[in-house]
């Protein structure tokens, strides 16, 4: 942030790592059932691995060439990380230790029973001996590239008068653990064992100083620092990205015990690190088998260790059947994962079979490994629609899916494009285009997250479908804008990056400026970091405007600087659900003005991606999520809300403790869903199905 702005802004960096610390929080919360307190630490871990990924490999980019203000920074990163990591550990071994009364053990091998150590040499004789791959290190065999993320267990070797290092990888397709026979959920983690028996690996050599590692390479290279080539298929150069980030430079070793000084110079040597790059953790550094194991806890176990089960629930608005002639009738807002994702799939296959329906277009940014869209999508275009399919490769880690995705929906005959140079495609917008009496009709769908059926059940998020017909129009222009490469669009209804969303956005901020004290203004995004909408968010502080934003990550604002933003508050909602949706409210009463749909205020959003908004004119819909955002607001469980300082503090408890997502699970039990009245079937229907 500049000088201008400085007073009341905070360091990107360490706003984020301070929301990773509040995911910490919630492994450390003694109302969380101790497995799912697990599954927090293993979040964190994952958070920690993406930072180091992208936010710190861009800095080491700068770094390297002689940036001072991205070296500044990243010594402050690692710095502020080094207490997160004791944290952590902390946590894991004080979870670990209080899983033990339930049988669930992750264990050493100094703690296993005398056969549990017989049943571990034969497996690892058996099955893991034969397919390791270990090397040695000296003149004759070169220090071998070792994969991001990937661990490796690693000794000192001596064969005689002559010292050598030794690399076993572990492989990356046998499980992470190993579970022992016999009562309870007791495992040890697979780099353990072959830790365990490496003089089996290395049988004429002497083995000392056995540990094991894990590099953490930039990963933030994207097609966009590459050569587009004439005429290239932008797959095939999304391709060649991937493969080029597994060989990007390290910015991270972790290891399990202490190096002595000897292996710690020869690594910094190897990785081109300093010493404060190293990290060393006393937990596994892969905890995906976390959210795993719950399909071998006992069923009696679960109850105890785990949230209560909660399944989306069919929505109060809109039934399964006939989707698409409810939406004629009234528009719909669906609330994952309170609410199924159902009818909006259903949507999507009633089109894919009606005669009436033409067109099919959606932009897609992440799908599930296992998604029915895709299929309802290929089932349209095999049945003869127009189907376009605008899907974003450059989805961060996902790329690879939406590369195999984009090839399979390419056969099935739907248009597959993608999106533009230098700018991604993340909105979440699908149009289906039809006619009835010869007239040319619309349904519009805007989501605030993903197409994504795994994380519909995870995230919360907005999903907005309408027939209104200035809307389905502007949809229709922006796809039609989107195949042409056209990023100038201008719309009636619906505020687009990187043309109009920021622009509207501050428009209507000023609106409520004008008005002074009477002023409202409620945001929820995930992320805060652009310059101008912190400025104007500042001007409508000091103006009187009363501001509460919803900010489940990054937020670069603070509040309650003097003089500056002591009208603003900044919330954060950590809990059982990701918190996703973004939505807009400007004013109050019947007036005020709302938008949903898939922008962070981030530069990155507003000037470099395609985003979509949409405006709320239903009433209903505009008080539901009027609603929503107050009992968001309201929360004092899963809340924090931030201080001057950056930190965060969770909000004093009254005599009634709110949870703003169990109210809402429990209002998506409570709510009736509505009651099909289904059309007497005439002669002429008849006809018309069975010639279909």
């Amino acid at each position: 942030m500049n000088q201008m702005i400085s007073e009341y802004t905070q360091n990107r960096e360490l706003s984020w790592l301070r929301f990773n610390q509040r995911v910490l929080e919630e492994a450390q919360d003694e109302s969380v059932p101790l497995l799912e307190r697990m599954k927090f630490v293993a979040i964190f871990t994952s958070n920690l691995d993406e930072f180091f990924m992208i936010r710190v490999g861009s800095l080491y980019d700068m770094a390297a060439v002689d940036d001072q203000d991205a070296c500044q920074q990243l010594d402050a990163i690692y710095n502020a990380v080094a207490p997160l990591y004791k944290e952590r550990d902390k946590t894991y071994a004080e979870i670990k230790k209080r899983l033990e009364p339930y049988g669930v053990c992750g264990l050493d091998f100094k703690e296993l029973e005398p056969q549990e150590k017989k049943y571990v040499k034969k497996y690892f004789k058996e099955q893991i001996l034969p397919i390791l791959s270990p090397q040695i290190v000296d003149v004759n065999h070169p220090f071998p590239h070792l994969l991001n993320k990937e661990i490796y267990v690693v000794a000192d070797l001596k064969f005689g008068d002559k010292n050598m290092i030794g690399i076993v990888p572990v492989p990356q397709f046998v499980s992470d653990i190993l579970y022992l026979p016999g009562q309870g959920l007791r495992y040890i983690r697979m780099e353990k064992v072959i830790m365990e028996y490496l003089e089996c690996v290395f049988e004429q050599y002497e083995v000392s100083d056995r540990n094991y590692i894990c590099v953490t390479r930039n990963a933030d290279v994207s097609p966009d620092d590459e050569a587009y080539a004439d005429n290239e298929d932008f797959r095939f150069i999304m391709k060649e990205t991937l493969h080029k980030r597994t060989r990007m430079a390290a910015v991270r070793l972790e290891t399990a015990y202490k190096l002595n000084k000897d292996m710690e110079a020869y690594f910094c040597d190897k990785f081109k690190i300093t010493p404060k790059c190293i990290f060393r953790t006393k937990m596994p550094m892969k905890l995906e088998y976390i959210f795993a194991i719950s399909d071998k806890v006992p069923a009696e176990m679960k109850r105890e260790l785990y949230y209560p089960p909660f399944v989306p629930q069919p929505s109060s608005q809109i039934t399964e059947t006939n989707v698409m002639g409810q939406i004629n009738r009234h528009d719909t807002l669906l609330f994952y994962p309170y609410e199924s994702m159902e009818p909006f799939l259903q949507l999507i296959k009633e089109a894919s079979v009606d005669p009436n329906v033409l067109t099919i277009k959606i932009t897609i940014y992440r799908l599930a490994k296992k998604t029915r869209l895709v299929e309802y999508l290929c089932a349209a275009a095999e049945n003869g629609k127009e189907v376009t399919v605008l899907i974003e490769l450059r989805a961060r880690f996902d790329e690879q899916n939406n590369i195999e995705w984009s090839e399979r929906m390419e056969e099935a005959g739907c248009r597959v494009i993608y999106g533009f140079e230098g700018y991604k495609v993340h909105s979440k917008i699908c149009l289906i285009t039809y006619k009835n009496k010869n007239e040319i009709k619309y349904i519009t769908q805007i989501g605030t997250g993903n197409y994504n059926e795994k994380t519909a059940k995870m995230y919360t998020d907005f999903s907005f479908m309408t027939a209104d017909k200035s809307i389905g129009e502007d949809a229709a222009i922006f796809f039609t804008n989107m195949s042409i490469g056209n990023l100038d669009g201008r719309y009636r209804n619906l505020i687009v990056s990187p043309t109009s969303l920021k622009a509207k956005v501050l428009m209507l901020m000023d609106e409520e400026i004008k008005k002074g004290k009477n002023g409202r203004i409620i945001m929820k995004m995930n992320s805060v970091t652009d310059k101008d909408f912190i400025r104007k968010t500042a001007e409508a502080s000091k103006a009187g405007v009363k501001i509460d934003l919803i900010v489940r990550g990054i937020c670069c604002i603070l509040p309650g600087i003097k003089g500056e933003t002591e009208n603003l508050t900044v919330t954060s909602i950590v809990g059982r659900y990701l918190e996703h949706p973004r939505v807009f409210v400007f004013g109050t009463g019947e007036e005020c003005k709302i938008y949903l749909g898939s922008a962070d205020m981030m530069t990155r959003n507003t000037e470099k991606r395609v985003e979509v908004a949409c405006p709320i004119y239903d009433k209903k819909i505009k008080a539901r999520l009027l609603h929503s955002l107050d009992v968001m607001l309201k929360d004092n469980v899963k809340a924090r809300e931030m201080q001057s300082d950056g930190t965060y503090k969770k909000k004093p408890q009254g005599e009634e403790k709110i949870n703003s997502q169990e109210i809402f699970m429990r209002e998506a039990l409570a709510a009736e869903t509505p009651v099909v009245v289904k059309k007497k079937t005439t002669f002429v229907d008849w006809l018309k199905k069975f010639f279909r």
